[in-house]
């Protein structure tokens, strides 16, 4: 089964409309979202086109297909005006024999770990800076960012397909591909 993975939306309408049409495309069943749904937050800029309630529309049509983790810009409000789960900090899935530790990144993240085995992914946003590591005993990845990308990175989402995972822009252009055994 394939996943579709992203973060740090931010409220952006534009971005937020461009990360769906990519799921569409990718004809994946799920969506992961490492959350920051809605705000901006305040060490950003207004993302463009930012429009929160648009957004919630938006994510609203995807609720029976959206897996989700909080971020640190949301907040109890956000979930009153969206119709998934977005307030768990963080959760342990199973996808593919693979145990997967989604979290937003602001508490749990590669310099402050989670309870892992080894083999497991930890999956974290926040930093909204990609990345595909091998850190020894798991491997550690990072979508970037949907709406504010940072570093010179890109608008952008990972595809889980079985045991590839391929970092790909909002236009669906590959990235970077890891394939784990």
């Amino acid at each position: 089964m394939k996943l579709f993975i992203a973060s740090d939306i931010h409220g952006s309408a534009r971005f937020c409309r461009e990360m769906l049409a990519a799921f569409q495309r990718e004809g994946c069943k799920k969506m992961l979202l490492l959350g920051d749904f809605l705000y901006h937050g305040p060490r950003n800029d207004l993302p463009e086109e930012y429009n929160p309630k648009d957004v919630i529309a938006q994510l609203s049509a995807y609720s029976d297909r959206i897996l989700a983790v909080r971020g640190n810009c949301d907040g109890d409000v956000d979930q009153m005006v969206l119709p998934f789960p977005i307030l768990a900090d963080y959760a342990v899935l199973n996808f593919g024999g693979r145990t997967l530790y989604a979290t937003h990144g602001h508490v749990y993240n590669p310099d402050h770990l989670p309870p892992l085995q080894p083999g497991d992914i930890l999956l974290n946003g926040h930093t909204h800076v990609p990345a595909f590591c091998d850190k020894g005993d798991f491997f550690y990845m990072n979508p970037g960012s949907v709406s504010i990308p940072k570093e010179g990175s890109h608008h952008q989402y990972i595809l889980m397909d079985g045991s590839t995972f391929t970092m790909k822009d909002l236009d669906g252009t590959p990235l970077s591909t890891i394939t784990l055994d």
